[in-house]
């Protein structure tokens, strides 16, 4: 499968969910946009801005960021699978809690 409009150079837009980071929520899991780099939260997230990112941009690949994890999401077909390396950082920091940060997570 060709992966068209994957830019390998664009870095990562910060270490956790820009939206969430901007409005002071939290998060489970991120994404990382594999055509421009935005960091974006999951699905089983509050805010599943990753989603929302290619609903607002078109942008069909994102990238696991999580440590240790390196498949892709395919928006449009809905499906799994592999593609090429992304310029670096590759994922979240190891320290950063899941979920996180740490200090916006309710207690229950």
């Amino acid at each position: 499968m060709t992966m068209a409009g994957i830019n390998v150079t664009a870095p990562p837009s910060g270490t956790g969910c820009l939206e969430c980071e901007a409005s002071g929520s939290w998060w489970v899991h991120l994404r990382r946009c594999a055509v421009c780099g935005h960091i974006g939260c999951c699905d089983s997230s509050l805010g599943q801005h990753a989603t929302a990112h290619f609903q607002a941009t078109g942008h069909r690949y994102v990238r696991s960021f999580e440590p240790g994890e390196s498949w892709f999401w395919d928006y449009r077909e809905e499906t799994a699978l592999l593609g090429p390396a992304l310029a670096p950082p590759t994922s979240r920091p190891i320290e950063q809690t899941v979920p996180g940060p740490a200090e916006r997570v309710p207690a229950d």
